[in-house]
């Protein structure tokens, strides 16, 4: 994973938001995995902005809690599905901007998106998705 566009090695700090962003990338791909809306929402901030893949947008937690729980849990992927951050860049030290590799694995083949996340640092350390963008992506 490229992390930062410096030739220079991250900061000891960095590599721990990096770790912990990680983490919630992981978080997230557990709660898809579930179909967990509760554990899912949960990753948010709640001023947080969402776009789905199909361009719907979601302003606010509660909003995004509400589209969350009429469309997880009745998802009809078979589970299986990963996510790989594969591009962090801190626009500042509290602020990262996260491209994320999403598959959905299916017998029928797979599909992909390509999430963008940006994700703040609270005051109490936990990173938070603050403002995302679904995109899939089309099959050549």
């Amino acid at each position: 994973m490229n992390t930062k566009d410096a030739a220079n090695e991250p900061a000891d700090t960095e590599h721990a938001d990096i770790s912990a962003i990680e983490r919630v990338v992981a978080a997230v791909e557990r709660a898809q995995r579930a179909k967990d809306p509760d554990a899912f929402l949960a990753l948010f901030h709640p001023e947080a902005l969402w776009t789905t893949a199909r361009g719907k947008v979601l302003i606010g937690l509660d909003a995004i809690a509400e589209f969350t729980r009429a469309v997880l849990p009745a998802a009809t992927w078979d589970g299986n599905v990963t996510y790989e951050p594969v591009h962090i860049r801190f626009l500042r030290p509290d602020v990262a901007a996260v491209k994320v590799r999403q598959v959905y694995h299916s017998t029928a083949g797979d599909s992909e998106g390509a999430p963008l996340y940006v994700m703040t640092r609270q005051d109490d350390g936990r990173w938070l998705l603050h403002a995302c963008q679904n995109t899939g992506v089309l099959a050549e």
